[in-house]
């Protein structure tokens, strides 16, 4: 009896322990959406560093993108095939793409999954400047991507293989179906629910050896991007960078037209401090930035020497082609173009606010003088003492030095001057009758 009691309890024990650990089990989710940034490699580091601290089964990273810089998908491979945590690639939600670098990066994952209409492929490399590549370079540039694709797509089979060198040599995509037909990828799952049963029991080749994957019973932890990381994610959207370079120029000219504040001056050099990290992580023409720092030039030469405005509407005109010549270049990527009419827009604004300043500046040129000595000049006074050439006069009440305009004239008191002139202290006068 006391033995049957014993194996039962022991038995309940074996399954509570198992239960468990099946419990604590925890596979981290990572989202990555949009072009691939240095604040896309930080974000992904960040995790596989949680992950293997905590120990988890493994980290999903959820990919949406048409792609980046070689160099940034090269750092990202090493990371994801350095891991000792399993790292499954997965191109969701649905309508989502893994293009360009993001098909290489995904052949990476340990796992590579797909949602139902997701596309892979399309993996041409082009210039920094979204341009095509010299024939050389070209060619050089994607036989490395192929042969980095072939290593990494090798353990897929032949056709596999195939179809990872064709969406770099001949620029091939394919549907999710298509790529699980070809072994390019291992799932097609239709949410993270369905992508966890299906991961369960699979086996990934880690660094460290084999492992089987157990995921029935584990615990999702999502992992957000922090506030810099979505800041400098945020940088690589045209449109914003475009805006906080229209931003940060409005400023420094609002500074430099009216100096001695401090809030739109560090408002200026914090936006083109950041616009500056978004072009350097932007496919751009630099030649933009010429005509950009022409109107920067023109704006103000109108605010210094105003021209009724004709000044402005060159450095408009010459902010609006500089912008598009900038970000909008020939063989720039659709996905990293600047909106057409956001920068019309823009520059019709800005020429409004540049045309209020310099007609205030215009009226205020022409207003007459209210306070100082200045004011003086025009009025009516009277003698106090003979001016001859020189003596006191009253003038607003108060009693001023003067002395006659025609120095060869004497002026006895108690006649009519007017103020000509102020010079220092004294007044230059001449009388009412001449």
């Amino acid at each position: 009896m006391r033995r049957t009691v014993f194996l039962i309890l022991s038995l309940l024990l074996v399954t509570s322990s198992t239960a468990a650990a099946q419990s604590e089990r925890e596979i981290l989710v990572l989202s990555a959406s949009g072009p691939l940034t240095p604040a896309a490699l930080e974000y992904l580091d960040r995790g596989l560093q949680l992950a293997e601290r905590r120990e988890s089964e493994a980290l999903i990273l959820t990919l949406d993108t048409p792609g980046g810089a070689v160099e940034l998908m090269t750092r990202m491979i090493q990371s994801i095939r350095g891991s000792s945590v399993p790292v499954v690639i997965y191109i969701a939600p649905r309508g989502a793409i893994a293009g360009s670098a993001g098909t290489v990066i995904t052949l990476a994952g340990h796992v590579a999954a797909m949602a139902p209409e997701t596309a892979i492929g399309a993996a041409s490399p082009v210039g920094g400047q979204g341009e095509d590549l010299g024939e050389t370079i070209e060619r050089k540039t994607k036989e490395i991507l192929k042969a980095q694709a072939r290593s990494l797509a090798a353990r897929r089979g032949e056709a596999a293989v195939a179809l990872a060198e064709a969406t770099i040599e001949e620029a091939k995509a394919a549907s999710a179906e298509e790529a699980l037909q070809a072994g390019l990828i291992d799932i097609i799952a239709a949410d993270l629910d369905d992508l966890l049963i299906q991961l369960d029991g699979f086996t990934v080749e880690l660094e460290s050896g084999p492992r089987t994957l157990r995921t029935t019973a584990a615990e999702l932890f999502v992992v957000e991007q922090t506030f810099i990381e979505q800041l400098l994610g945020a940088l690589t959207n045209p449109n914003i960078v475009f805006l906080l370079m229209a931003i940060g120029v409005q400023s420094i000219l609002i500074e430099i037209s009216s100096p001695g504040g401090w809030v739109a001056g560090f408002i200026g050099v914090m936006s083109l401090a950041l616009g500056a990290f978004g072009l350097g992580v932007l496919p751009v023409n630099w030649t933009g930035l010429i005509f950009l720092a022409t109107a920067f030039v023109l704006f103000i030469l109108d605010i210094k020497a105003p021209t009724h405005g004709a000044l402005t509407a060159a450095g408009v005109a010459s902010f609006i082609a500089g912008a598009l010549i900038l970000f909008n270049s020939p063989g720039t990527p659709e996905f990293q173009r600047v909106s057409v009419p956001l920068v019309v827009v823009t520059g019709l604004a800005i020429s409004a606010i540049f045309l209020t300043i310099v007609t205030f500046a215009l009226a205020a040129q022409r207003r007459r003088v209210e306070v100082g000595q200045e004011t003086l000049i025009g009025r009516t006074g009277i003698t106090k003492t003979e001016l001859a050439p020189t003596g006191m006069v009253q003038v607003a009440g108060e009693l001023w030095s003067a002395k006659v305009e025609d120095r060869s004239r004497t002026v006895p008191a108690g006649e009519d001057v007017e103020v000509t002139g102020v010079e220092g202290l004294s007044l230059k006068v001449r009388a009412r009758d001449g």
